[in-house]
């Protein structure tokens, strides 16, 4: 007699890893993306990186700048959408803000100004949780 065999599915889940850049003049580094407008940089981890190196390859990727991570600073986990996206706060360390096919836009803003130009909420609260240096490590699932 055969055992039943059990149906198992892989998860199919995608990690993202982004930074909030802020230079020395108080900056936040933005860029436009083609679809969502502006928003801090940031992208996939690939197969065998880890987050701060994916944090920061997809800055330089599309903004241009190289980084340095200054801390973790926590998850926000879209639920329905299985993707959990980590953040980072960083400093410039070298670089120039330079456009790429995913940032039609790239530059370092006042904060107050920066966070006038992401109008995706979440996108600005997650950006408020990073500046906030009282705040500890978060998680937010929506």
């Amino acid at each position: 007699m055969t055992q039943p065999t059990a149906q198992y599915t892989v998860p199919k889940h995608i990690i993202s890893a982004a930074t909030i850049v802020v230079n020395e003049k108080n900056e936040l580094l933005l860029i436009k993306g083609p679809r969502r407008g502006w928003e801090m940089p940031g992208g996939q981890v690939e197969e065998g990186e880890s987050l701060e190196a994916a944090a920061i390859r997809e800055t330089k990727e599309e903004s241009g700048i190289d980084i340095e991570i200054v801390r973790f600073c926590g998850v926000f986990q879209n639920v329905e959408r299985s993707i959990c996206n980590t953040l980072f706060l960083a400093k410039p360390v070298g670089g120039v803000c330079t456009t790429s096919p995913e940032s039609l836009e790239v530059g370092f803003f006042p904060i107050e100004d920066a966070l006038e130009k992401v109008t995706v909420s979440n996108f600005r609260e997650r950006i408020e949780r990073c500046l906030d240096h009282d705040n500890k490590a978060f998680y937010v699932a929506f």
